[in-house]
């Protein structure tokens, strides 16, 4: 009589040793285990220190004159420490100072925040709780509208903005009547912003408990009253996290605003006035570091006042169950 021998005993291992993938609360727990051990914290306190660096040299450079700052690096600030707000006042004050173009920065920014978060909210709820033939091809097609360089679409849309759309000689849509405004350029960045606004607030939408919009229902909610009243509110860690996105993209917008805005001064937002500081041949690169530190007050209040809501919208529905 021969005995025989499980081939998973004979190496040490048996079934009930295979671990199992971690799904719903226990793969959060532990993947927020992982990224809490002192490991990953130092780990990111390391880069966070390697990334600020630049930053700190260049917070230095704008409180420095135009001499120390060309002649030796940052790092010798403490060394030979020299205080200079010349450069603050000559960019806020100058010749074309800051001021304008700051005010501008909002005027764009502010709409152009606004509008493709109020129309892609409405249109990921219905794509997601009003379902109608075609609604997954109209999601996919927005999706797959992600991969296209909105440097494409620049010379077609503005051909449109200033002739109408045309085909073989014949207007088919014509011009909205918007060329040279602040209009054009609020509806370039929501064009530019839907797929992705869509895609994100589709995505958040969709996983809203079913039972409070069934709810809405029964108690006779229109689809505008259960929008309005459950969605808009239960949706705001997405719609902040996108508006951070968004806001961010727009204040320091360059292309977009030089090819929909031109060389008007009363449309040029901040970031075209700091390409035009430098003057011919980089004569005032010593502006840029103070002019840079003032721009980014506004993004930098903006991200605080919103930064609760950024991880949670980010990672809203990146673990199933």
């Amino acid at each position: 009589m021969s005995a025989t021998t499980d081939p998973m005993s004979a190496t040490g291992t048996t079934s009930t040793d295979v671990k199992k993938p971690l799904t719903g609360p226990a793969a959060t727990r532990a993947v927020r285990t992982a990224f809490s051990s002192p490991t990953a914290s130092i780990v990111a306190i390391a880069i966070g220190v390697l990334w600020t660096i630049p930053t700190f040299g260049l917070f230095i450079n704008s409180f420095r004159s135009k001499s120390d700052a060309a002649t030796s690096g940052w790092w010798m600030f403490f060394v030979h420490p020299s205080f200079s707000l010349d450069g603050y006042r000559q960019v806020l004050t100058g010749q074309g100072g800051l001021f304008i173009p700051l005010v501008n920065s909002l005027a764009i920014t502010i709409p152009a925040t606004i509008i493709p978060i109020f129309v892609a909210s409405m249109a990921g709820y219905a794509l997601a709780w009003m379902r109608f033939r075609g609604s997954d091809a109209i999601f996919f097609t927005f999706f797959a509208l992600q991969v296209v360089p909105l440097q494409m679409a620049l010379v077609p849309l503005q051909q449109y903005y200033v002739h109408g759309l045309r085909i073989a000689g014949v207007t088919v849509l014509p011009s909205p009547g918007v060329n040279g405004t602040l209009a054009q350029i609020w509806l370039s960045h929501t064009m530019f912003s839907l797929p992705l606004a869509v895609f994100l607030l589709h995505n958040f939408i969709a996983q809203l408990p079913g039972s409070l919009i069934e709810a809405a229902r029964v108690d006779g909610a229109s689809h505008l009253r259960i929008f309005r009243s459950v969605v808009l509110p239960l949706s705001m860690p997405a719609i902040a996290s996108f508006s951070i996105f968004q806001f961010l993209w727009v204040w320091n917008d360059l292309l977009v605003a030089k090819t929909f805005g031109g060389s008007n001064p009363a449309l040029q937002p901040v970031t075209a006035r700091m390409q035009s500081l430098t003057g011919s041949y980089g004569s005032h690169l010593e502006l840029l570091a103070p002019a840079g530190f003032l721009t980014i007050v506004v993004p930098v209040i903006v991200f605080l006042a919103l930064q609760r809501y950024f991880v949670r919208g980010l990672l809203a529905g990146s673990v199933k169950g």
